[in-house]
């Protein structure tokens, strides 16, 4: 048996249940999870605002732990240290998985949501879409990097060779991508929720050359814009943040509707583009970078019980980084 937070019908509190372990088939491995950090997206399945919701659900797609059993047709054995991320399975057929765009595959399904996640003692994944891990780094430091990091450096990559980048909502995904975006040598302009003096001082630790709130105009104009935060309002105030040729990358799973904007704040040719999830090629070469660049995620760390607690604390903003689960 093992013990699991598990969310039962949208708009409830997770339940601590105690559950029979996963059996592996095929290429599946049994996974002993160690850290499996917080996401926003675990928000909007508590809120039910994704679509096709099976429930009763165990939630958790940023996983950090070992392998404990193996199906007969595993890639990967027991004792190897793996992670997991939002991305479980795909079709490996379809257009979209033929032309390296797997994030994109209709049949796609994704750890956490269509299959029961992390927030666990143990969790069953697909061996083909788990990173194996050789970094020394605790549990609770690289499970970050496995959403918020992985999304953050997606969104960054299609920003292209922006040197004056905005960030949206400095949140998880925000901390990490500023540190790789001032490796990489470009300049971080900081929006944050107006009056969250918390993260506004954070983002100006991380080295962010300009910290405002999203109500203020940009010091001078973006190369390129990202949005975490999940406010559809953003997107106007992005575009007229930009210089002409700019783009607006919205980097949400959800994000609530974009009002009406003029034509003109569009013009010249700007562009709004979102990211829909990952791919494996985006994970390899962001662990990589993370190592190079010596990410680090500033997490706070709660017990597999009090994920509820961890939740509400990033609804209400009262996280600075990353919440963790650290499952002992």
């Amino acid at each position: 048996m093992m013990r699991a937070m598990v969310l039962e019908k949208p708009g409830t509190e997770l339940r601590l249940v105690e559950t029979p372990q996963p059996t592996p088939k095929d290429q599946q491995v049994v996974i002993k999870v160690r850290a499996c950090a917080v996401c926003r997206t675990d928000l909007h399945l508590v809120d039910g605002e994704l679509p096709d919701i099976r429930y009763p659900l165990i939630p958790g797609h940023q996983v950090v732990g070992e392998i404990t059993a193996v199906g007969g047709r595993a890639e990967l054995a027991v004792g190897a240290r793996v992670g997991v991320a939002w991305l479980g399975w795909t079709c490996g057929d379809c257009e979209y998985c033929a032309s390296d765009r797997e994030n994109l595959c209709d049949r796609a399904r994704f750890n956490g949501y269509h299959v029961d996640g992390g927030y666990a003692e143990y969790m069953l994944a697909d061996s083909r879409y788990c990173f194996p891990l050789d970094s020394s780094e605790p549990a609770e430091q690289i499970a970050p990097l496995l959403c918020g990091g992985l999304i953050g450096y997606r969104c960054l990559r299609l920003t292209g060779e922006a040197e004056k980048v905005g960030i949206y909502g400095f949140g998880s995904a925000a901390h990490l991508v500023t540190q790789a975006a001032i490796y990489q040598g470009r300049e971080i302009y900081a929006f944050t929720r107006p009056g969250d003096e918390a993260a506004a001082v954070f983002a100006g630790e991380l080295g962010a050359v300009w910290v405002g709130g999203s109500d203020q105009p940009a010091p001078e104009p973006l190369d390129a814009a990202i949005i975490f935060a999940p406010v559809g309002a953003l997107v106007p105030k992005a575009l007229k943040d930009l210089k002409k040729g700019g783009k607006v990358i919205c980097g949400g799973i959800h994000m609530s509707d974009i009002p009406r904007f003029p034509y003109a704040d569009l013009w010249g040719e700007r562009e709004i583009r979102s990211v829909a999830n990952l791919t494996r090629q985006d994970g390899n070469e962001f662990l990589k970078l993370a190592r190079d660049a010596k990410i680090t995620a500033q997490i706070q760390t709660y017990a597999l019980e009090e994920a509820n607690a961890a939740l509400a604390a990033l609804r209400t903003g009262a996280i600075t980084g990353t919440a963790v689960l650290v499952i002992d």
